[in-house]
């Protein structure tokens, strides 16, 4: 297992980090994964004894029983607290009550202490907004966060599915208020998935923000598992939960490129996929999933699959982006201020 540090901090993590969304199974999330205490015990000794140090929940998660397997789990497998960087979420709805949702100072500061209680520990490594809240203004949740840090309730702050514009935002608040600051930003991000390359992972990297990817395989599509023709294996989570959104066409042809390099490592197509992501500019840690150790196992093993440079650039041309403006000018234009360092006539108006 290698490690990087936590964006622009000091804390050390596991480039994989373990998802817990398929923890307890409860309501709506079944669809996703039901695993019980016993079930998740063994994933998380198999990961932490394979070096995983870093662990992903959130409180809407099987409706917090997600937290509660998780925190349980550690103790379980007598795992000391300090050895695990500890991250959950806040936003969604946990209870019937319309401020029970949101990023608000009441239910950030009600959510942690339902969180800290879950997951049976007195402080977390990492708290991150989940969702973007039409309504609470961002200075408000980023005062409430740096309450928190000031608290000992939590060590640091990130934020999930926001756009770019919203996270700059946010981090010069935190700088003209001396604020704690954003660390991490998780976001959807897999080979055939790419869009936050357009504005969020400049953003990430100009702010040393840690990617954090979620759905690095698009919800199992690209494990390999699928194809064309069929509807995937039963019990598969596309089966039942056909999220996040993407493009089925792009996947396969990502699919199609990614099996002759994995038949070429002795691999899976899902470790391909796992590498490719792994090998991205600004990520901190990508976050697995799985239902079984056998999963598990092989996710894990993405760390020691490095591609070669042919095989990383053949994945990035089946899967590179559309052009798209504002990007197409300023690739365009950069290029022409670059020529110009180098010696070009300074005064070409060519646009």
């Amino acid at each position: 297992m290698r490690y990087r540090t936590l964006g622009a901090t000091g804390l050390v993590v596991s480039e994989l980090c373990l998802g817990t969304m398929t923890f307890g199974g409860r309501g709506f999330w079944t669809a996703i994964g039901a695993l019980d205490q016993g079930a998740a015990d063994r994933l998380v000794a198999r990961a932490v004894g394979a070096g995983v140090n870093f662990i992903d929940t959130a409180d809407v998660y099987s409706e917090g029983l997600a937290e509660e397997i998780t925190g349980r789990a550690l103790v379980n497998a007598g795992i000391k607290r300090t050895d695990v960087v500890l991250a959950t979420k806040v936003f969604g709805a946990t209870g019937a009550g319309v401020n029970d949702r949101g990023t608000s100072r009441g239910h950030i500061m009600d959510g942690v202490k339902a969180s800290l209680r879950r997951l049976g520990t007195d402080y977390i490594d990492l708290y991150q907004i989940h969702g973007v809240d039409p309504l609470t203004p961002v200075d408000e949740t980023m005062r409430a966060l740096d309450d928190l840090v000031r608290q000992g309730l939590v060590r640091y702050i990130g934020v999930s599915n926001w756009p770019a514009w919203m996270v700059a935002k946010a981090q010069g608040l935190a700088l003209a208020h001396d604020w704690t600051r954003l660390v991490t930003l998780q976001a959807y991000y897999a080979i055939a998935a790419r869009d936050i390359e357009r504005e969020i992972v400049p953003m990430a990297r100009s702010e040393g923000l840690g990617l954090l990817a979620w759905s690095p395989l698009a919800g199992g599509l690209l494990s390999g598992k699928f194809d064309r023709e069929t509807a995937g294996p039963e019990g598969a989570r596309r089966t039942g939960f056909d999220f996040p959104p993407v493009d089925r066409e792009r996947v396969f042809a990502c699919v199609d490129r990614m099996r002759p390099i994995a038949e070429a490592h002795g691999v899976s197509v899902a470790r391909v996929a796992l590498a490719w992501a792994l090998h991205r500019p600004g990520i901190a840690a990508v976050i697995i999933g799985a239902k079984t150790v056998e999963q598990l196992d092989d996710n894990l093993a993405a760390s020691d699959l490095t591609l070669a440079a042919d095989e990383i650039a053949a994945l990035d041309e089946v899967s590179a982006l559309p052009p798209e403006y504002p990007g197409w000018m300023i690739e365009h234009q950069g290029a022409r201020q670059a020529q110009s360092a180098r010696g070009a006539a300074p005064f070409d108006k060519t646009p």
